[in-house]
């Protein structure tokens, strides 16, 4: 059964007729940058999902390294191959660590966010932030962004899904951006409540 729910996400064999799809549109944090990846917390939440028997797939489409542009390249093929029912966007991060414009970034997550509502999407938004050298103007702007979008275009927010991670070190790879296996289980618990809110 492992084995098959893999091949699925990792699109290999097409999902069941039955089956709703849930896609994750994300950067490192959301590929397992650094982990193996079977332990990352997308597919924890499938766990969840296997145990309930309640027909959700979750197709991860994360790349490490991935910008909000990178993301907007793909939105389209993405939605066209899996017809999700519910995009969670994780995206944003690689953009704040290269100084891009947060101007720039939330019209890119507008776009995704308002292609993914026009294809029938129900949209989950995944607050992100950035280290705090970067100075306290621009990571309030960057991370301003997060919320403007979900009251401008009233989709749920989690926010900063770091929140209870990224200050332990025990819980962060030795880069000290990306968290290790110990936490995934963390960030799938506080992204939970907000995708089961909204499930059919």
């Amino acid at each position: 059964m492992y084995s098959l729910v893999l091949a699925v996400i990792l699109g290999l064999v097409p999902m069941a007729a039955t089956a709703k799809s849930i896609v994750v549109l994300g950067d490192s944090i959301s590929a397992g940058y650094g982990i193996d990846v079977s332990r990352g917390w997308v597919n924890l939440l499938q766990q969840k999902f296997n145990d309930q028997s309640n027909g959700y797939v979750i197709s991860n489409e994360s790349i490490s390294g991935d910008t909000s542009a990178g993301g907007l390249a793909r939105i389209d093929q993405v939605l066209a191959r899996h017809k999700p029912a519910i995009l969670i966007l994780e995206l944003g991060a690689n953009d704040g660590l290269r100084g891009l414009t947060p101007l720039a970034m939330k019209s890119n997550l507008t776009e995704m966010i308002r292609r993914s509502q026009q294809a029938g999407a129900k949209v989950l938004l995944l607050g992100m932030k950035i280290p705090p050298n970067y100075g306290k103007r621009f990571i309030e702007m960057f991370y301003d962004v997060y919320p403007q979008l979900s009251n401008e275009l009233n989709v749920p927010l989690v926010p900063f899904i770091l929140e209870d991670v990224a200050l332990k070190p025990e819980l962060m790879q030795i880069d000290g951006l990306h968290p290790n296996e110990q936490a995934q289980a963390l960030i799938a618990e506080k992204i939970w409540p907000y995708l089961q809110a909204l499930l059919d």
